[in-house]
């Protein structure tokens, strides 16, 4: 409610809060994180991006504005994203495709509209993709030439990665509810929340852990104030490392 929020004000009697991320596929750790109020629409905080040349930038179609696409072109990144159902473009040229694959087409394209034609004045690829899960067709937009089509298909599919991080943090953060109304305790509870986050994922990368992280949490949960090895404390009682001591683990209180 706009009376309990009103410093993130999103309709004239709610309140929205969102969190942007921008998630490193190699690790799902956040690199970057921005938290707004409703009213700040998605295409905005490219402009805060820190952008690094040779980065690929996985975003869906609330994002596609292109101008802003083109400042990733222009900074040497690459980007992968939906097309719009209403993007009007031209085909130049058809790249051939294998039948045996599920890539329908493979094309350069040019936009039509005068306006699209000025914010991205160079030629884009276009992917038509038909997803044998479910059948269904999607159209991938991208400024990357050289990779094959199904990888560029294969990492807009790795965006769901960010959807499992929100719903990860949902869940198993308790942050649905929050213990404060002002922005800084809302943002200071978003934030803790990711803090525990990247530590328990730290922890399960530097001990090698086949675990998920939420079972790690579990156990930290149960064990936190207890002077117990990590390893031992996810493994059991009976864990013993071969050719090391638990001496040399990482214990959750240092003496």
């Amino acid at each position: 409610m706009l009376s309990v929020f009103p410093w993130a004000p999103f309709r004239d009697t709610k309140a929205a809060i969102k969190m942007r991320t921008l998630l490193d596929l190699r690790g799902s750790i956040p690199s970057f994180i921005h938290i707004s109020n409703g009213k700040l629409h998605d295409v905005n905080v490219i402009d805060l991006l820190p952008l690094e040349p040779g980065a690929f930038y996985i975003m869906d179609r609330a994002y596609v504005e292109y101008e802003r696409l083109f400042t990733l072109h222009q900074a040497g990144s690459f980007f992968v994203t939906r097309a719009k159902s209403n993007m009007d473009a031209r085909r130049i040229y058809s790249a051939p495709v294998g039948r045996s694959t599920d890539v329908i087409c493979d094309q350069t394209i040019g936009f039509n509209g005068h306006y699209s034609k000025r914010r991205y004045p160079e030629n884009l690829r276009r992917i038509r993709f038909r997803d044998p899960e479910t059948g269904k067709n999607f159209i991938f937009l991208t400024n990357q030439t050289a990779l094959p089509a199904l990888t560029i298909c294969a990492l807009y599919k790795a965006r769901r990665q960010v959807e499992l991080f929100f719903l990860w943090i949902k869940q198993h953060l308790r942050i649905k509810r929050f213990f404060g109304t002002s922005e800084n305790a809302v943002k200071s509870q978003i934030w803790i929340a990711v803090s525990v986050y990247l530590l328990v994922a730290i922890v399960k990368k530097r001990l090698g852990l086949q675990v998920s992280l939420y079972t790690l949490l579990q156990v930290f949960s149960l064990t936190l104030f207890e002077k117990t090895p990590i390893l031992q404390a996810v493994m059991g009682d009976g864990y013993r490392q071969p050719g090391d001591s638990l001496s040399n683990q990482l214990n959750l209180f240092d003496s």
